[in-house]
């Protein structure tokens, strides 16, 4: 719990989360769970080989040993790519629509304890079309688990967004929409925008123009996190999304920073993210300043926050605890985050009043 004197306010604000990796909400004890259960042996990927040889062909690491052991080298990333490995790891134990029904209800459960109210979320179906998952079992389970949180009233909406995956090829990628478009998951509404994530290091947004431009659906695309300003730009100006996830070295341009502005773009900022793959060293690196100085709308999200070590509201937490916001700065916050979202309206001024009656306890200038 953070210290500051408006943590309280910082609970009760009404949340909507843009940029949330399903599959990146995988605790380390579900992940054992869920690996006993479709008997998967967890190794880590990063340690020497064992002499014998892996049940699937190849020689694997060292087998972590329980959820703490896993949870212990969650902690020491040194990089988006040595993530990117252990959160591949925990794709091996997502098999069938259960799995992923209790994957998403954990989550949902887990968001609803911070107050979030309206929910995007991303899941890649690239990393599981390969092991024989489909996406409809992706959606049967998700599905399963949002329409059990409504019964249980958690009062969470919620969206799903499949991401292509960069390290992939471009020729893959495009096969995947396709199959996405041809098999009417964005048509029926089950499907609810098309995203771009996974490493940036020579992968230029531009690359996925024919893509994006055949998308109908909203768009956003992970930009400005290992990579320059100037994927910032061709994101927006390339693929024509509405949303940059991550965004922040477009604190490195004044002149992006005016056009993110002007042309109202939200930025969905991850600060334990940005932390804990060493893109920041503190937190009071995440140029949260430079961008309410700006005028940039930007929301604030979790990202991997089982592999990452915070959910939504401690990523709030620590912003405040870094920058010392005002009330009326958490009030543009919040509303931005509401008025960028992508459901509908009426579901917007919902979140809308319910934040204005927070402010109001507060002592906030709703309106």
């Amino acid at each position: 719990m953070c210290k500051s004197p408006l943590h309280d306010l910082l609970v009760n604000l009404p949340k909507c989360e843009h940029h949330v990796h399903l599959e990146g909400t995988l605790s380390p004890s579900l992940l054992f769970s869920l690996a006993a259960k479709n008997n998967i042996v967890l190794r880590d990927p990063s340690s020497p080989a064992p002499a014998t040889t892996s049940p699937n062909g190849g020689e694997e690491g060292e087998a972590f040993t329980s959820p703490a052991h896993l949870a212990a080298r969650y902690a020491n990333f040194s990089s988006l790519d040595d993530f990117l490995a252990y959160y591949y790891v925990g794709f091996s134990v997502l098999r069938d629509a259960d799995d992923f029904e209790a994957l998403t209800y954990e989550y949902l459960v887990r968001a609803a304890q911070d107050n979030v109210r309206h929910a995007e979320v991303f899941f890649d179906p690239q990393g599981h079309l390969p092991r024989g998952v489909s996406v409809e079992v992706v959606m049967e389970g998700f599905g399963r688990a949002v329409r059990r949180a409504e019964a249980e009233g958690l009062g969470i909406s919620v969206l799903l967004i499949p991401c292509l995956l960069r390290h992939l090829p471009v020729e893959h990628s495009a096969q995947v929409f396709d199959s996405l478009v041809r098999d009417g998951h964005f048509a029926s509404g089950a499907l609810s925008g098309l995203g771009l994530c996974s490493t940036e290091i020579d992968r230029p947004p531009e690359l996925y123009r024919a893509i994006f431009e055949r998308a109908k659906e909203h768009g956003t695309a992970h930009a400005g996190e290992e990579g320059p300003p100037a994927y910032i730009a061709s994101a927006l100006s390339e693929l024509s999304v509405s949303r940059i996830d991550h965004g922040v070295r477009a604190a490195q341009s004044a002149e992006l920073l005016a056009l993110l502005a002007a042309q109202k773009i939200l930025l969905t900022v991850c600060p334990l993210s940005n932390l804990a793959l060493r893109g920041v060293q503190r937190v009071a690196d995440v140029p949260i300043r430079a961008f309410i100085d700006a005028g940039v709308r930007f929301s604030i999200n979790s990202d991997d926050p089982a592999y990452f070590g915070g959910y939504i509201l401690d990523n709030y937490c620590a912003v405040q605890e870094a920058f010392g916001l005002s009330v009326g700065e958490w009030e543009g916050i919040a509303r931005a985050a509401v008025e960028g979202s992508w459901c509908v309206e009426g579901r917007k001024g919902e979140i809308l009043r319910e934040l204005e009656g927070v402010l109001v306890e507060f002592g906030g200038v709703s309106g």
